[in-house]
């Protein structure tokens, strides 16, 4: 094996000395990964005792622990925002913009609830016409989707079988008297629905309960008209005395059980597609490159106890020594752990929830104290 030498106490960095080059040309990062060898170097013995590695293992450390903040901090990011960034574009990196909170999905998502309440949704309702025969009053839905090609079944979702209007009923003693009421009522749209006179000199209200009194009257001391809809299997009432056609509204069931898919390209689906690129380290503050610096030593302490595992005594004049290989790693693992733990709560604390949790607490504390500030009272 050729004599590898090892730290010697100086460094020069140059691009091209880490294993990936990511932050190589970063004014930032090529200043500070000579100070950092030398500040991982001081911490793990040197110059008191030889450290068994080299700039070059240094530096692979250092370009590390940077791209593991910066991974840190972007999944937590992800976390915050998946919900506005799903189905944004993947052309450009987002690192440096802010994501503001939208409902876009929000709206995506609810369009399924819409399709339930029927107010709108993404599955598309048809229209259909059942043929009534007089005397009958059974009627199979399956059988009319079938006759009509659909396959895989029908949702019916309303059937348009109701009363003649009320309103059609309506009586008003004083409608047709000659005093020209109904004419001038028909000059504003209003004499076709309804006699006129109603309209001026009675309130609104006096119209609306007379209409419920003939529904009543229909649904009480006649056989009103309604019907049963159970598993498609549609029964009306009264049973109809003359043929012809029923309206209705359904879903087809193939639509509704159908995963909806985007078919553009070049979206965020997943985690993975999150357009974040490694950071910049020149836009690191001080309070991350500390961060940084302690995970460095970390992975430098790690890295050693792995080079000095592979003998665990060395000969001396006289004696061997007992190299401390269990205790570095037992360390470095320990410190990476605690650097990681602290980096995570100091991003959940940051939160867009915690925040305006803070917030709320914090008003509170200022109305608890204002409360027991005295009042004044201002004699003039």
């Amino acid at each position: 094996m050729a004599n590898i030498s090892i730290w010697n106490g100086s460094s020069t960095f140059s691009s091209g000395q880490t294993p990936f080059g990511f932050y190589d040309l970063e004014v930032d990062f090529a200043s500070d990964a000579d100070k950092v060898a030398s500040f991982c170097a001081t911490r793990l013995g040197y110059p008191l005792m030889d450290v068994e590695l080299q700039s070059g293992s240094f530096y692979a450390c250092f370009e590390e622990a940077v791209t593991t903040y910066g991974n840190e901090i972007f999944q937590y990011k992800i976390r915050e925002n998946y919900l506005n960034l799903e189905g944004a574009p993947t052309s450009s990196a987002i690192n440096n913009q802010l994501i503001e909170s939208n409902i876009n999905r929000f709206v995506q998502i609810a369009k399924n609830y819409g399709t339930e309440a029927g107010v709108g949704g993404n599955v598309t309702k048809y229209s259909g016409s059942l043929n009534i025969t007089g005397s009958v009053q059974n009627y199979d839905m399956d059988a009319w989707a079938t006759a009509e090609g659909i396959t895989g079944g029908i949702e019916v979702r309303k059937i348009f079988y109701e009363a003649p209007p009320a309103i059609q009923r309506y009586f008003d003693p004083y409608a047709g008297t000659g005093t020209g009421i109904q004419s001038l009522m028909d000059a504003f749209d209003f004499g076709s629905f309804s006699p006129g006179v109603n309209f001026l000199l009675m309130p609104a209200s006096y119209d609306i309960l007379k209409t419920q009194a003939i529904e009543f009257n229909d649904q009480i001391r006649k056989s009103t008209y309604t019907f049963e809809l159970v598993n498609n299997q549609l029964k009306i009432f009264p049973v109809p005395s003359v043929s012809g056609k029923l309206v209705f509204e359904y879903y087809k069931l193939d639509d509704k059980s159908a995963i909806n898919f985007n078919s553009n390209t070049g979206l965020i689906t997943n985690v993975a597609e999150v357009p974040y690129n490694n950071p910049s380290y020149n836009q690191i503050n001080s309070v991350g490159r500390q961060w940084i610096f302690k995970y460095t030593l970390a992975l430098a302490k790690e890295l050693l106890a792995y080079i000095r595992g592979k003998y665990q005594t060395v000969p001396v004049p006289g004696s061997e020594a007992t190299l401390n290989q269990a205790d570095l790693l037992a360390d470095a693992r320990t410190e990476k752990d605690a650097l990681l733990t602290n980096l995570r709560e100091m991003l959940n604390e940051t939160s867009r929830g915690a925040q305006m949790e803070a917030q709320s607490q914090e008003a509170e504390f200022l109305k608890t104290t204002l409360s027991s500030v005295p009042m004044t009272i201002h004699v003039g």
